[in-house]
């Protein structure tokens, strides 16, 4: 399953070259990778396109499934996959018009997000923050891994991808919740040993 492990990743989520730490987690077993270039020292314009093409063909050299976050512009010249969107992006229904073939994904961390969503337009849910988070300064309160087994419970056949906080040591209690897949930034952009860490995960 293409979800099962997730890695989401900018430079500003990076101490070293991003190109390297996603060859690294590339060879050592993640499916999926997306580029989230956003936030406090973000890249943008040219730059941005840039780093996104390195990181495009690593992945396409490895058979990762390459997603944008919810930058729309990108998807194109970087060929992506699918694009990932928050419930503050452009509306699904829009996204899905827009590119009727590409893989889309939709955050939900409450249910108010599901209530107020065209879920069965997204081909699968972001769920979280399921633990607290550094990582992202938008992410509201964890939620815990009663919202994933809520999820699984209301919506049995679409996937689902834990995504907040998760760390080699709680990956597990994700997927045993009911989630496909676990999706991370710092558990692989500050680990000392990527390999190890994406086998963990």
């Amino acid at each position: 399953m293409y979800l099962r492990k997730y890695f989401i990743m900018g430079s500003q989520n990076c101490d070293r070259k991003p190109e390297d730490i996603l060859k690294e987690a590339a060879k050592s077993g993640i499916t999926a990778f997306q580029f989230r270039e956003k936030g406090e020292g973000a890249l943008t314009g040219e730059k941005k396109l840039a780093l996104g093409r390195k990181l495009r063909d690593i992945c396409a050299r490895h058979n990762v499934m390459f997603f944008v976050n919810d930058d729309i512009d990108l998807i194109e010249p970087l060929e992506a996959d699918g694009i990932h969107i928050g419930q503050d992006d452009m509306r699904l229904e829009k996204v899905r018009e827009m590119f009727p073939d590409k893989l889309i994904g939709l955050s939900v961390s409450n249910q108010s997000d599901v209530d107020n969503s065209s879920i069965q337009l997204a081909d699968y849910l972001g769920a979280g923050s399921v633990f607290s988070t550094p990582s992202k300064d938008d992410a509201g309160h964890a939620v815990g891994i009663e919202w994933i087994k809520t999820l699984r419970r209301q919506y049995p056949d679409i996937p689902i991808v834990g995504i907040g906080g998760i760390t080699e040591e709680n990956a597990s209690s994700v997927i045993d919740a009911g989630a496909d897949g676990v999706a991370v930034i710092s558990a692989i952009t500050k680990a000392g040993n990527v390999t190890e860490a994406v086998e963990k995960l």
